[in-house]
């Protein structure tokens, strides 16, 4: 009876609490948020100046006392506080747009594959504290083969690479469970860094993260295609401390990230050589999966199959794959209750 009531009365609430970007999904509405997972701080007085976008837009710009901070670091929480603002704000923003709003809302909360009791508590217990009566988690590649509609629960292997901004899923699915999985923190802003590193030692320019994350998505690519593409980059210059600019191309960007790259390619073959024979043959037949903002980096799916001599298929909306598998489970929690993450003292007594 209860179950009916908070069905017609409350929200539903999918979010994928990513370490760059985080997208809320409300049961009946589909994706109404998907914004920089930052917050700006005033110090002196501990108030929340913005959040998401807002927040964003103030990275690099920001006066002393105020800090523009990710709460969130390889996917999960490194600063509860804070984290807690970014949650209560979403929910917010998704009760806005909802007139189910007598009980407070039910979450369904994506994180890392290789998350510990700890690291899951501090995300249950921040979403309790931002106003979420029932919270639910789950494991983003599940989350994101659900999204996608890949058959999780047939006798078939499935592989799935969901590329975020703070770590990379590699998992192997099949009969409702992960069959082997890997969790890298070689992703997005480590990308960013490298392009960092790389301008510096080689220009002797320092750039910010937000023109490092620009190039990367205007020229960045990790396989070198005929047609060359070029961009101008402006920094500060480290010899005269003078503002300068320079051109940079898909090039430069692929050395840059090189060896992060390297990283990830070894990680893939390293999950598929641990990976059950019956279960090879599948992937072999039906091929890879790539979801995530990683997933539109230029000329990833001519390097992946290149090198595992296996189809690969980006999908369409990669970046919305994990909250839109967020919004199946909530359309019938019952259903995929067994693919959820419970921590060890809220399961029941034997």
């Amino acid at each position: 009876m209860m179950e009916k009531l908070y069905k017609m009365f409350s929200s539903d609430i999918g979010i994928d609490l990513g370490t760059a970007t985080t997208l809320v999904y409300v049961r009946g509405q589909g994706i109404v948020a998907v914004e920089p997972s930052i917050v700006a701080i005033n110090q002196k007085t501990g108030r929340v100046v913005a959040v998401g976008n807002d927040a964003s837009q103030m990275i690099g710009r920001t006066p002393a006392h105020i800090s523009a901070i990710k709460p969130l670091v390889n996917g999960v929480v490194s600063n509860f506080e804070v984290a807690e603002e970014m949650l209560a704000y979403f929910i917010r923003r998704a009760l806005e747009r909802s007139t189910r709003k007598f009980f407070r809302p039910r979450l369904v909360i994506g994180v890392p594959s290789d998350i510990t009791n700890v690291e899951r508590r501090a995300v249950r217990d921040a979403a309790k504290n931002a106003g979420a009566r029932e919270v639910h988690i789950i494991e983003e590649p599940m989350a994101a083969s659900l999204g996608i509609r890949l058959p999780i629960y047939d006798p078939v292997g499935s592989m799935i690479i969901d590329i975020g901004g703070g770590t990379t899923d590699i998992a192997v699915i099949s009969l409702g469970g992960i069959v082997k999985s890997k969790n890298l923190h070689v992703a997005g802003e480590k990308l960013n860094q490298d392009i960092i590193a790389y301008v510096r030692d080689e220009f002797k320019i320092l750039l910010g993260e937000k023109t490092a994350e620009d190039v990367k998505v205007t020229i960045g690519s990790v396989y070198k295609f005929s047609d060359s593409l070029e961009a101008t980059i402006r920094g500060r210059d480290l010899v005269t401390g003078l503002p300068r600019e320079v051109v940079i191309t898909d090039s430069d960007i692929r050395e840059a990230i090189a060896s992060s790259i390297a990283i990830f390619v070894d990680a893939v073959k390293e999950v598929l050589e641990s990976t059950p024979p019956e279960v090879i043959s599948d992937i072999m037949l039906r091929g890879i999966v790539v979801v995530g903002g990683g997933a539109r980096m230029r000329g990833l799916k001519e390097l992946l199959e290149k090198e595992l001599e296996i189809p690969i298929h980006i999908v369409d909306d990669p970046i919305t794959a994990v909250v839109r598998g967020a919004g199946v489970i909530l359309e019938d929690v019952e259903r995929y209750r067994d693919i959820l993450i419970d921590n060890e003292d809220e399961l029941p007594p034997r």
